[in-house]
């Protein structure tokens, strides 16, 4: 019994140095001992709603809304699964499905699902053990309508 008490605290041990000394890296790397602050999150879930592009110079503001939205949208797999929702005959699909169509696991869609409904392009729907997902199509059409380079002519 000692001895495993003996081999459980140097264990234990190694474990406090090596927790230490991560952390030492960690405040070493950020030069001024402290973690840097994460960047303030933006509700995107509701359409964007601003004058469009042609229609003048953005605020800052707004430049931001279109520009998180688009971001969302530049990666192949995300536009891919944009395009499987919008073509589904019922209108939504569920993860696994997804997962399937694209080739991708289902932890991969899942991100991609997520960094979607972030930017308020996909809505879900949990219904017991399966969620369901569906295009938000209010909020494609607003991006649309601010990208709209004839929207003012």
């Amino acid at each position: 019994m000692r001895r495993a008490i003996s081999a459980w605290t140097v264990s234990l041990n190694r474990a406090k140095y090596r927790l230490q000394t991560s952390l030492t890296y960690v405040n070493a790397r950020t030069h001024t001992g402290v973690v840097p602050k994460t960047l303030p999150t933006i509700d995107m879930s509701s359409p964007v709603c601003c004058a469009p592009v042609a229609a003048g110079p953005m605020n800052d503001d707004d430049a931001l809304q279109v520009a998180l939205r688009l971001k969302a949208l530049a990666d192949p797999a995300r536009v891919k699964i944009l395009s499987f929702l919008f073509s589904s005959p019922s209108g939504e699909e569920n993860s696994g499905d997804l997962a399937h169509v694209l080739g991708l696991s289902e932890s991969t869609v899942s991100h991609h699902l997520t960094q979607l409904r972030r930017a308020g392009l996909v809505e879900s729907d949990r219904r017991g053990m399966n969620v369901y997902h569906r295009p938000h199509r209010d909020a494609i059409v607003a991006l649309c309508a601010v990208l709209d380079p004839n929207c003012c002519k």
